[in-house]
């Protein structure tokens, strides 16, 4: 009878062990956000806006044209839009939909992006490589109004192409609520691009949208659009690829 009771208590001591352990694991999933995979490094640190600044996403050629002083200026009025309408709660970036779009301070060429985002119904949005537009984010449903666009196709696709593919080749949006997964490679001026694991941009140029006579920019920041609604970023990391 002793050694009965003795068997019951290990087994119930198991099972409190084993929920504890799985309250654990859930409430280190969480704790495991905006930490950088091996060979990349964090661009938003989960805490402030350290290491971004605003800009609007406007023609880098005429920006380049400014004196010292206009650019000065112009800078300062960017960021404070930024400022104003970007913050972070719990771990994520977030924008209410205006300002300028967040930008990198530094500079990339060749790279892998990872980064996750979360939006809303009729929000607009996309990812600026080398501040040049982009791949694309936005609502998917009919409901969007967008499917002339080609909205239902999905996200993920290089939606500024004329020349070149601009569509995903398949659809990968997760429904509105929930984390979606971007990982994004740019080479040269050859894209690729995973949505929630499918392979939905292959091999494909990005046109230089600010001079369709010119090939891709060859260095410029990373943005995130804004456009209309809310979008919350996380796990923004990259991998500086060899030229």
């Amino acid at each position: 009878m002793k050694k009965l009771f003795t068997l019951m208590m290990l087994a119930g001591l198991g099972l409190i062990l084993s929920a504890g352990s799985l309250l654990a694991q859930e409430n280190c999933s969480a704790c495991k956000d905006n930490k950088a995979p091996e060979g990349f490094t964090a661009l938003f640190n989960g805490k402030d806006l350290n290491g971004w600044v605003g800009m609007k996403g406007g023609n880098p050629y005429k920006f380049e044209a400014l004196s010292a002083a206009e650019k000065e200026s112009q800078l300062a009025a960017w960021d404070k839009t930024f400022k104003e309408h970007w913050t972070v709660e719990n771990g994520e970036l977030v924008n209410d939909g205006q300002g300028a779009y967040a930008t990198t301070a530094k500079k990339y060429k060749n790279f892998e992006l990872l980064i996750d985002y979360k939006t809303v119904p009729i929000a607009d949005s996309g990812i600026y490589l080398r501040g040049t537009p982009q791949v694309q984010i936005w609502d998917y449903t009919k409901e969007g109004g967008k499917w002339k666009l080609g909205a239902d196709k999905g996200s993920g696709g290089l939606w500024n192409n004329k020349k070149n593919p601009k569509d995903p080749l398949v659809f990968a949006d997760k429904p509105f609520g929930q984390w979606n997964h971007f990982r994004i490679t740019l080479k040269g001026e050859i894209v690729n691009v995973w949505l929630n694991g499918k392979h939905i941009v292959k091999d494909t140029v990005l046109e230089n949208y600010w001079n369709r006579d010119l090939p891709l920019i060859e260095e410029g920041p990373i943005m995130l659009q804004t456009h209309g609604g809310e979008i919350r970023w996380k796990n923004i990391f990259i991998k500086e690829l060899e030229n």
